[in-house]
């Protein structure tokens, strides 16, 4: 007989993340995009347009802009790039996590 194991437990929680087991991606997605967006709209749109650190252009050469030079928006979309890839983390099983453990963005993961 097959079995029918959904990759959440009963009564899952709207306080954290569906957790990802390996199996069935495209219905854990749907499920990671209703939650970030629950969090808030911006941080879902953050994984689909990748976060990019801010730069800025010195001697015709691109370079990172220190942090305390971003202006406010720059440092929104890095604290929505933060929160995003944290929500992922604490979505994964062990497994799963050290697949994207070295990933430095939301996108990326």
């Amino acid at each position: 007989m097959a079995s029918n194991q959904l990759p959440f437990a009963k009564g899952a929680s709207i306080n954290r993340p569906p957790l990802f087991r390996g199996d069935n991606y495209p219905f854990w997605k749907v499920r990671m995009k209703i939650f970030m967006e629950s969090v808030h709209r911006s941080i879902w749109q953050i994984v689909i347009t990748e976060y990019k650190i801010p730069t800025k252009i010195e001697n015709e050469k691109e370079i990172e802009k220190p942090f305390d030079s971003w202006d406010q928006d720059e440092i929104k979309r890095a604290k929505n790039d933060a929160k995003a890839l944290n929500i992922i983390h604490f979505a994964l099983n062990s497994d799963e996590f050290f697949i994207i453990s070295a990933c430095t963005t939301a996108k990326e993961a």
